[in-house]
């Protein structure tokens, strides 16, 4: 029908946004139908009605909600659309009038217009003409005086069906202008689908403005197009403003649904509660879904397997999502269902909606539903005595649950038989038995059976309501087995207190084993294993200890007076077994050792002050057998107790110092009498060596050998050490070269002819020698004895340190001075190395024979010793000062009264 719209309505109901025209805001709407839609399939529910009722709000921006006259033929949906609610039957007698009704939701005003639905002939079938063919006019133009510039109209959209099957071109719409009636005018329109890409879709007429569609159309493509109409005269004028054409693409029900996924997995805990959540489908419709062609509805087709029922799930037809509907849900039974999806569209209309299908796999997980049970009520093993970390029995079990899960790992414990905790029960990770674990050793002698209650559980509690059964515990019989012990030593280690020294060959303890194996009748030896001072001996069938040496408490090898000795025992069993004990012997101490002063050395300054050296008194006994201990000078010789005192400062302390007011420099011997306090004390002289050396005025001795060891670093020491070391190699290399040089000088002389030499030759005589023997002379004999330097040429003070101390001593008629023949020596030297080098000398030794008999005696007369006749009246107390070596004579001719 052609929509024309009066111009004369009131302006009071013209808001500002006008619908279809500027003056007009109510339509008035004639709805054609198809013609082939007055004979529908009886199944159809409802039918779409083109084109929709389109209201503008008017920039109310309330909502609005619409009514018809007539619900029980029609309804109307909040976009606008009307859909046929019945099957209706065409009857060309009287057109069909629809009264839509807009209500405002908020103030409740309301706006009323008419659609009119009137028969439309079939598509199949050409038109008789142009008569039904919808027109859309050009607004006119306004005259220009107006005031007011009315608003251009709104073209109402025009709505296309999808995948027409045509004939093509097929018209849609008439364009006209009002102008066409006085001059000749062209057509055009223009945007995409029409001069832009997509082109050739839409094309128009441009004498009579006819606007055609040149194929079918594919809302999935391309849902809308937007033209524009234009109007020109024959020079190219625009004679009109151009107005805006849509053209909706109405949808079609031409694209199934799709599954997102085509398997879908989700899971369920076996024992689920009816409506327990599982998972959701989901599914997607290319079609509008705005309409019913793109509303889906799923379904459940089928459930595999259909156990305990066939129907355990159900969906929710409008979201996908699956729940469960039935209890019974078992995973040892059933652990998984495969459900048959279907979406379909057209709201899940089965006649005209297109479906499609998926499946779901529905997974049953685990709970502890099941408790593990023991294949067997009673179970055996056997062990050997003393034997730990050793598997005696297997406990089996069976458990339903999934393998490898908490709820299926067993867990064992001993609820009986194992109060001393000897056994426990580890879980095989890989067989989930119970492994019955000796971890402690068990006595044959003690105990010989076990029966042990053990009890299985899982990792995690069951579930609520499910209880253990009694095949849940099992009983273990265990038999031990015996074996031979090793004998031990009670008590170990054995300690005894003696007093040292006591004499080999005494009997000490008996040291004896026990035998653990009281069923076995075995006989024990024993052997000494370890006595590090070999001081025992062990009788081995009784086990009786005695000494074969005398026990010493001040030996190396004994440790606080402990000495330790390790003994073994050893049975004749099959095979033999053996055990060690120790025994420690405590040794008191008895006073066997005599003190000794300690240090042994010591340095004094020749004048008194400073003057005193502090001792000690060392005993390797323990009190009451050593300190406090007495000091005492010895008696003899008569010079310690006038040269020397000693003071006692503590019970094992002494010091000793000069008693005179000067000693000369030189090392003194102090004997010293300390003496213990035992019982039956024991006395020791120890000597104290005394250096007497002159010293500074800080009392150091200023001796240069004590100077350099304690003014001079190690460093330095040993630097002055290597530089005398070389120089020595220096002096004895050019010596060496001397004694070569003096030697080939007198080798020639050697070889002079005998005749010509004036001084007493050596006479060689053709003797074989006397052996060896003729070697052993002593060329000493032939020295000059006044060669040594007398003692009264030395300086003052210089003295030896092994020289006896200078007193006063008695004058001897001096000794004659004789020739000092210093050639002699040296004569005899060079003689002796000229024949080792003679190339003629006989390859045996050879006595040298000189004839140098020299020039008499220079010893003086003796006869004031043994033949003197007033020997008695003479005083010989001077040779106490001669040193210990002369004590003896002084003592036998001093003249005292002992």
């Amino acid at each position: 029908p052609v929509r024309r719209w009066p111009p004369s309505l009131p302006p009071s109901l013209c808001p500002q946004n006008p619908l279809w025209a500027a003056r007009v805001c109510l339509p008035v709407v004639y709805i054609r139908f198809p013609q082939d839609c007055f004979y529908p399939p009886p199944q159809q529910i409802s039918m779409f009605l083109s084109p929709p009722v389109d209201f503008l709000d008017c920039g109310r921006g309330a909502p609005v909600r619409m009514e018809c006259n007539n619900p029980s033929d029609f309804r109307i949906e909040a976009d606008g659309v009307v859909y046929a609610a019945r099957s209706l039957q065409r009857s060309p007698q009287h057109a069909l009038v629809l009264l839509v009704k807009a209500i405002d939701g908020t103030t409740q005003q309301q706006w009323t217009t008419q659609a009119r639905p009137s028969h439309v002939p079939d598509a199949s079938v050409p038109p008789a003409g142009n008569t039904d063919l919808m027109e859309i006019s050009f607004p006119s133009r306004r005259n220009s005086q107006l005031k007011r510039m009315k608003r251009d109209w709104v073209i109402p959209p025009i709505n296309v069906p999808e995948n027409s099957r045509g004939p093509f071109p097929q018209e849609l719409v008439r364009i006209r202008s009002d102008h066409d009636k006085s001059r000749a005018l062209r057509y055009s329109v223009t945007g995409p689908g029409a001069d832009q890409p997509p082109t050739g879709i839409f094309i128009i007429d441009p004498i009579s403005g006819e606007l055609s569609v040149n194929k079918p159309l594919d809302r999935e493509h391309i849902s809308n197009f937007h033209l524009r109409a234009h109007a020109v005269d024959l020079n190219g004028n625009q004679v009109e403003n151009p107005i805006d054409i849509v053209i909706n693409v109405i949808d079609m029900n031409d694209n199934r649904p799709e599954f997102t996924h085509q398997i879908w997995n989700g899971t369920v805990p076996e024992g689920s509660k009816p409506g327990t959540f599982v998972m959701t489908v989901t599914s997607v419709d290319k079609d509008d879904p705005k309409t019913a062609n793109g509303m889906l509805r799923y379904k459940i087709l089928s459930q595999t397997p259909e156990s305990p029922t066939s129907n355990m799930f159900t969906i929710n037809n409008k979201t996908g999502g699956i729940i469960t509907v039935a209890a019974g849900l078992d995973r040892e039974k059933v652990p998984q269902y495969t459900l048959i999806i279907q979406a379909t569209d057209m709201e899940g209309n089965p006649m005209y909606g297109l479906s499609n299908t998926a499946t779901a796999v529905i997974r049953i997980t685990d709970v502890n539903d099941n408790p593990p049970e023991f294949t067997a009520e009673m179970f055996s093993g056997e062990v050997r005595e003393n034997r730990v970390n050793v598997i005696v029995a297997n406990l089996t079990v069976t458990d339903k649950d999934q393998p490898n899960t908490p709820a299926w790992n067993a867990v064992y414990k001993i609820t009986g038989g194992d109060s001393t905790g000897r056994f426990s029960v580890p879980t095989d990770p890989t067989t989930n038995e119970g492994l019955v674990t000796v971890v402690k050793p068990i006595d044959y002698e003690t105990s010989r059976t076990f029966v042990l209650t053990v009890e299985a559980k899982n990792e995690v509690p069951l579930a609520r309501g499910i209880h253990y059964p009694h095949l849940s515990t099992a009983t273990v019989s265990i038999r031990v087995m015996d074996e031979n012990e090793s004998p031990y030593f009670e008590p170990n280690p054995k300690l005894i207190k003696l007093e040292e020294g006591l004499m080999p060959e005494s009997a000490l303890t008996i040291f004896t084993a026990q035998d653990p194996d009281r069923f076995m009748r075995q006989k024990i030896t024993y052997s000494k294993l370890s006595d590090p001072a070999n001081w025992l001996r062990i009788d081995p069938n009784t086990g009786r200890i005695t000494t074969i040496a005398t026990l010493d408490r001040e030996s190396s090898y004994v440790k606080n007076n402990l000495y330790n000795a390790t003994f073994m025992g050893l049975d004749d069993g099959k095979p033999p077994a053996s055990g060690t004990g120790t025994l420690q012997i405590y040794l008191l101490d008895i006073n066997d050792n005599a003190p000794k002063v300690f240090p042994q050395e010591a340095e004094i300054c020749e004048k008194p002050e400073p003057n005193a050296i502090n001792i000690t008194a060392v005993d390797g006994d323990l009190n009451p057998n050593a300190g406090p201990f007495a000091f005492e000078l010895a008696h003899r010789p008569f010079d310690v107790r006038r040269n020397w005192t000693i003071t006692r400062i503590s019970g094992d302390h002494a010091q000793v110092g000069l008693k005179i007011g000067f000693l000369e420099s030189g090392i003194y011997e102090i004997p010293i009498i300390i003496t213990d306090s035992g019982n039956l004390p024991m006395s020791n002289t120890s000597y104290l060596r005394v250096k007497v050396c002159q010293c500074d005025i800080n009392g150091d001795c200023t001796d240069q050998q004590h100077i350099m060891a304690a003014g001079l670093g190690t460093g330095a020491i040993i630097a002055i050490l290597l530089c005398i070391i070389i120089l020595l190699i220096l002096v004895l290399l050019f010596v060496v070269w001397m004694k070569r040089r003096d030697k080939e000088r007198q080798a020639k002389q050697l070889l002079i002819d005998p005749e010509d030499d004036v001084r007493d030759n050596i006479l060689k005589y053709d003797e074989e020698g006397g052996g060896e023997e003729d070697q052993d002379y002593d060329l000493s004999q032939l020295q000059q004895p006044d060669t040594l330097e007398p003692d009264a040429i030395k300086p003052v003070g210089i003295r030896r340190l092994d020289e006896r101390p200078l007193h006063p001593e008695p004058q001897y008629p001096m000794r004659s001075a004789a020739p000092h023949p210093g050639d002699i020596g040296d004569f005899i030297n060079e003689g002796l190395k000229a024949a080792d080098n003679d190339p003629t000398a006989p390859p045996y030794d050879s006595l040298l024979v000189f004839d140098y008999e020299g020039s008499g005696s220079t010893a003086g007369s003796l006869s004031s010793l043994n033949s003197s006749s007033s020997g008695g009246d003479q005083d010989y107390d001077y040779l106490n000062d001669w040193g210990p070596r002369f004590r003896k004579l002084a003592d036998m001719y001093g003249g005292c009264d002992d």
